[in-house]
């Protein structure tokens, strides 16, 4: 595992709960890196689904240093350039493609690409990536679908996301290869656009409880 991955690690040891967050104004993003602070958390990944997507990472890297912060649905080279630059600690893909590979670069060990089947897991593993993200988790098998990839493929590792809830998070953290589970339940995009920085603290302390419990 690469230093960068590594760090991401050892932070998921501590909080195996990453929320992805659609953050619609950069004026959210420091209140809300405090607020996921405070619950407990100690990563995160923001999409880069709206146009304030860039400018929130770097804001929450400013409010709260010690957070890791990630950017989400990173597809080319673009995002890669512009997420980095922003001062993202590591990169996530719903998948991969050619021209994404090729415009990493050197950067290649900072990405969590997606996969949803064996075949996609043995390509990401030979171009390089160990950990990688089950997207979408529910849709590709979920719990049993990582079960059943843990025999054949004891050495990858994985961050299923799409589908977790409060109500199964605890399921996937139990497997072996599973490191940490993407989820938008802590921080909805209505809590963010509401301003419910207390709520969504609480929803992270009641994440971490319930998975240690």
């Amino acid at each position: 595992m690469t230093p960068s991955l590594n760090e991401l690690k050892l932070a998921a040891a501590k909080a195996p709960v990453v929320p992805v967050l659609v953050v619609g104004s950069v004026e959210q993003a420091a209140p809300l890196a405090k607020a996921l602070l405070d619950g407990g958390l100690t990563i995160a990944e923001v999409t880069l689904r709206t146009p304030a997507g860039i400018g929130a990472i770097a804001a929450m890297k400013a409010a709260a240093p010690e957070l890791l912060v990630g950017a989400g649905t990173v597809l080319n080279g673009d995002d890669v350039r512009n997420s980095l630059e922003a001062g993202a600690d590591f990169l996530v893909s719903p998948g991969m493609s050619h021209g994404l590979l090729a415009a990493l670069g050197k950067h290649k060990p900072l990405l969590i690409p997606g996969i949803a089947t064996a075949s996609e897991a043995m390509s990401r593993h030979e171009e390089g990536f160990e950990l990688l993200k089950l997207f979408p988790a529910n849709i590709a098998g979920g719990v049993p679908a990582l079960k059943a990839l843990a025999g054949p493929l004891p050495h990858l590792q994985f961050m299923p996301t799409g589908g977790v809830s409060a109500d199964n998070a605890g399921d996937y953290l139990a497997l072996p290869n599973v490191v940490a589970v993407g989820g938008s339940w802590i921080a909805t995009k209505a809590d963010v656009e509401s301003g419910d920085w207390a709520g969504i603290s609480r929803k992270a302390r009641e994440a971490l409880s319930a998975i240690s419990s």
